[in-house]
């Protein structure tokens, strides 16, 4: 049977959890908005310097790391998120197919932006 005390904690936990969980979507998000938003000004500097195609280029590759830091900000809220509920059969299978989403995402923008796998290291393609 479980004492009042433990229920208490329980709820503090869950409700800390599924704090974290938000914190953690709304910094995801926020870092792909300002990540964006630096890509397109950087990216204006350099067309004044460099050119169309130049411009271009650096403002995908700024563009992508931001979304890829956001999705994996994204992928540990929903990791912490699945905790904080029940975590149900159905829970962590709607978990699992979020996160092989998201981690074909992070592999596709990785090759796009550097040209490489990202389980190659080294440097990073021009």
């Amino acid at each position: 049977m479980t004492s009042g005390w433990e229920l208490m904690a329980m709820d503090r936990l869950d409700t800390a959890l599924q704090g974290t969980a938000l914190a953690l979507e709304v910094a995801g998000v926020g870092v792909i908005v300002v990540g964006a938003l630096f890509a397109l000004v950087s990216s204006l500097g350099r067309l004044r310097k460099t050119g169309e195609a130049e411009a271009y280029y650096h403002f995908r590759r700024r563009l992508g790391r931001a979304i890829l830091l956001g999705l994996e900000l994204l992928v540990a809220a929903d990791i912490v998120g699945t905790v904080a509920v029940e975590p149900t059969l159905e829970n962590v299978l709607i978990l699992a197919l979020i996160v092989l989403i998201r981690t074909f995402l992070s592999v596709s923008l990785t090759v796009e932006i550097e040209g490489r796998w990202p389980w190659q290291g080294g440097g990073k393609a021009g």
